[in-house]
């Protein structure tokens, strides 16, 4: 199978037959092999750049204004939940030393066995988020066919849910050629667009406006604030081996770092202060129709279709991912076969999402609740890395009980032990709408889940000291 002239000039063609453009991918948690490894680490910059062009991190600066910061507070909440994306993308170094998935590396951390609960978690999580943004991306095209004269109601929403699904999943299904590159194409257009809505609401009399009345005190609103934006990046956390396995082995951790980084950075924090500088200026409860608000008429088609775009190019990634987590929970099918199942599941919490729930207080609720999970196991996964300065057995990844990585009875009790600790830790110190723990007032009515991670990398360092 080779590549055409057209298509390496177009920028599709990657030249290895496992893992080409607009074909289904071979290959799925099996260690890459060197032959067929591609590319370089800029291709990372254009997949976090285009992946996070996306409304959520508007609606998570507009809730940093809704917990009571004001316009400079929130943006600063907003750039320091940003900075976790170099966490993120440094964890991608595993990737290249092992050519494999983040949920089968970590099993070196917690075991064969003990690793299950956390990628069912995980695949749970994905599929939310896949959800999230599917609800945005649908009241963007309902909307836009209101415009366009259509006032179809529950039909129109149906209709929109099933076009935005399917823009989503084909993608998908072609796998890891296919997302990069659309990730890539759909970022050039959706960068140009997004980047005249911030001029757009930017300026006016919002920027200096007083923060909204909430009852919170400002360490209350500024935690909140930061577990919400920090939300996002921490939700990656066990995906990013997923996008550097097919790099060379040559790749360096400095090229990865800054070039993922970088490209979750600036469309994470420019749209978050996009969703900041709206939020001071109008009521965002219905964020799409908030937003819609503040622009000229001549803009608002684009802008629906910028948050069309934008929910499906994150959809493609975690839908991708939850393909291959569910191969490392033993579902003994291909990627391309596994990830029916994720559509299938995501499609009804789609439906639940937009005709039976109301959907801003499910989307704190849930972002508040993941990180009490994926902080802590992100702090004991990281730690794992460094202790073993990210070599691997990588046979051993895979050979189950004959494996260097089955422990105890398939547990790692080290990584188990420091995931609860942090799990616990998190979880006494979190404040959502669903939980809040009893040490948020002690601590003066802070939520501090996200410490979880270092106070689980913490304990897994002490518990091991050296990789077993």
């Amino acid at each position: 199978m080779t590549t055409t002239r057209t298509e390496e000039a177009a920028g599709f063609g990657t030249g290895v037959a496992n893992d080409e453009v607009f074909r289904i991918e071979t290959h799925g948690i099996d260690p890459i092999p060197d032959e067929d490894r591609h590319g370089s680490a800029k291709d990372l910059f254009w997949l976090w750049f285009g992946s996070n062009l996306t409304f959520t991190f508007v609606i998570n600066g507009a809730l940093a204004v809704a917990f009571g910061l004001s316009f400079w507070a929130a943006t600063a909440a907003v750039v320091l939940g940003g900075l976790a994306f170099f966490a993120v993308s440094a964890a991608g170094l595993s990737g290249i030393r092992t050519g494999t998935a983040t949920l089968v590396i970590s099993r070196a951390a917690f075991g064969v066995l003990g690793n299950f609960p956390a990628g069912l978690v995980n695949w749970i999580v994905s599929i939310g988020y896949t959800v999230v943004n599917t609800v945005v991306g649908v009241l963007a095209l309902q909307s836009l066919f209101g415009q366009l004269g259509w006032d179809g109601g529950n039909l129109s929403r149906l209709v929109a849910l099933v076009a935005t699904l399917a823009m989503t999943f084909v993608v998908a299904v072609w796998g890891h050629a296919t997302v990069q590159a659309a990730e890539k194409w759909m970022a050039y257009a959706l960068a140009v667009g997004f980047g005249l809505l911030i001029v757009l609401l930017l300026p006016g009399r919002g920027l200096h406006a007083a923060p909204a009345a909430t009852g919170l005190n400002s360490f209350s609103a500024w935690t909140l604030a930061l577990v919400v934006t920090v939300s996002g990046p921490v939700s990656y956390l066990p995906m990013p081996a997923d996008y550097t396995r097919y790099l060379p082995r040559t790749t360096t951790l400095r090229s990865i770092t800054w070039s993922g980084a970088l490209g979750g950075l600036l469309s994470s924090v420019a749209l978050g202060i996009a969703g900041v500088a709206a939020a001071t200026r109008v009521d965002m409860s219905d964020p799409v129709e908030g937003v819609k608000r503040l622009l000229p008429g001549w803009f608002q088609v684009v802008f629906l279709l910028l948050v069309l775009g934008g929910s499906i190019t994150n959809s493609i990634l975690t839908l991708y991912s939850s393909s291959l987590n569910l191969q490392v929970l033993g579902i003994p099918w291909s990627r391309a076969k596994s990830i029916y199942i994720s559509i299938t599941v995501t499609t009804l919490g789609a439906l639940g999402a937009l005709f039976l729930v109301d959907f801003t207080t499910s989307l704190l609720s849930f972002l508040s609740l993941m990180v009490i999970v994926f902080a802590p196991w992100g702090g004991v996964f990281i730690a794992d890395m460094l202790i073993r300065r990210c070599t691997y057995d990588t046979a051993g990844l895979h050979a189950g009980r004959d494996g260097a990585y089955w422990y105890r009875g398939g547990f790692h009790l080290a990584g188990m032990a420091a995931l609860g600790i942090g799990m616990v830790f998190s979880a006494l110190t979190a404040d959502s709408e669903l939980w809040t723990g009893p040490l948020v007032a002690p601590l003066g009515g802070g939520d501090l889940s996200l410490l979880g991670s270092v106070v689980s990398g913490l304990a897994y360092w002490a518990l091991t000291r050296r990789p077993r």
